[in-house]
């Protein structure tokens, strides 16, 4: 049974991701040990809340080299919502430096007639990197669960895995590079599809752990 580390910087409910990962067959671990970090099967990085508390908080629990370090290690990780944001250099929500993974800014919602900032709610996903080991089995555009004011803007657009439109405004939902996939809607309250996602996820740390094992 995989371990996946669910990384813990007091931002966000950890528990309902947890609880969809072992419902997958994983191990969910929530720790903000660097140790236990290096040596989980995977890593998830979750976030609720805003962009600066969210860096200070993780350089506060000298966490921002063990993230940096997983992701290149190789081994399958993922981030949710804030957890995304925070891979990006920097954002228009705050003043801290991000964490650099991913060239690019996080950038707020333009307000326009009719349109309710945050995104809050359910919303169809356009899947731009259709590979995407976290993609399969999913129905053609499903349905995820968003609450997000801001969202990423990468500079090389060949990161962007998928893409959500709120308003006239077509902005990227996930990013996928390498070992490294991050979305901005929640998968754990996203019902069959969100489950989906956590299930493949699981699945492709299982397969990683086979092929290394030969």
């Amino acid at each position: 049974m995989p371990v996946i580390a669910v990384i813990d910087y007091d931002m966000g409910n950890l528990h309902s991701v947890c609880k969809g990962l072992e419902n997958a067959g994983a191990t969910a671990k929530i720790t903000d040990v660097p140790g236990e970090i290096e040596q989980a099967d995977a890593v998830l990085l979750p976030g609720v809340g805003s962009f600066d508390p969210a860096i200070q908080h993780l350089r506060s629990r000298d966490l921002v080299s063990p993230v940096q370090d997983a992701i290149a290690s190789g081994k399958p990780f993922l981030g949710v919502c804030l957890g995304l944001q925070i891979l990006f250099d920097s954002s228009e929500e705050g003043k801290e430096p991000g964490l650099g993974i991913i060239p690019g800014v996080v950038r707020r919602f333009k307000s326009e007639p009719g349109l309710t900032i945050p995104h809050i709610g359910w919303n169809r996903l356009e899947l731009t990197q259709p590979d995407v080991p976290l993609w399969q089995h999913l129905q053609h555009q499903p349905w995820l669960y968003f609450v997000h004011s801001y969202y990423v803007d990468p500079i090389d657009s060949t990161v962007t895995a998928a893409t959500v439109t709120h308003g006239s405004q077509t902005v990227t939902a996930a990013i996928a590079r390498d070992n490294l996939v991050a979305v901005q809607f929640h998968p754990e309250k996203s019902s069959t599809a969100g489950l989906q996602m956590l299930a493949n996820f699981v699945q492709q740390i299982e397969m990683r752990s086979l092929a290394m094992s030969h």
